[in-house]
């Protein structure tokens, strides 16, 4: 018999179904299409996995491979904000809010709460799974760019200013993540891929 709890928990399930449809502006590796949210976090989820000893600090593997599923999945409502377009940037807040409170509603209560307080703790950024989740969330796309090499950067006119910008926070995760990543910005601003 389906209970209620099984119920919700179904309909949550249901619904993550849409981050499918959610694009991104990352290509896929080999100049594929365009990687939608779903694939992203599956990406960052294994590479949480398979690059925890770079992380700065001990960390829960389980639960940063968690929030990194479900960090995204307010763009369900809200969509995806292009990294490098401010503007959009600064409108997401408030409509990820509605739409967190929207989608871990449809939960029993006891999942609500662990699902939102995960997706609050990524959001605040403070905590050592938190930290190494948004270094992840920075280098995988920077990773797929980099294997395109880096069309999608030439596609918005994106500088080498606004990927160091954007890609800063890395070193709060993992330092040695954080070199690869100054690796990759200058390798890729003398192939002109950044402006």
């Amino acid at each position: 018999m389906i209970d209620e709890r099984f119920s919700k928990q179904l309909q949550f399930i249901l619904e993550l179904d849409k981050e499918k449809n959610i694009y991104r502006q990352t290509s896929l590796t080999n100049h594929g299409r365009k990687e939608n949210d779903a694939e992203h976090a599956w990406h960052m989820a294994i590479m949480i996995y398979l690059l925890k000893e770079y992380a700065n600090d001990d960390f829960d593997v389980k639960k940063a491979m968690l929030m990194a599923l479900i960090h995204d999945v307010v763009e369900i409502d809200a969509g995806d904000a292009y990294a490098y377009d401010q503007a959009a940037l600064d409108a997401q807040e408030e409509k990820e809010k509605a739409a967190a409170k929207r989608l871990f509603g449809m939960l029993p209560k006891d999942q609500q709460k662990e699902l939102a307080d995960i997706f609050e703790e990524f959001e605040k950024g403070e905590s050592a799974e938190a930290r190494f989740v948004r270094t992840i969330d920075n280098l995988q796309p920077l990773v797929l760019n980099n294997s395109n090499g880096g069309t999608d950067w030439m596609e918005h006119g994106v500088s080498k200013a606004q990927v160091y910008k954007r890609q800063q926070r890395n070193e709060k995760g993992s330092q040695f993540l954080w070199e690869y990543t100054k690796e990759l910005i200058e390798e890729n601003a003398k192939k002109g891929s950044l402006k």
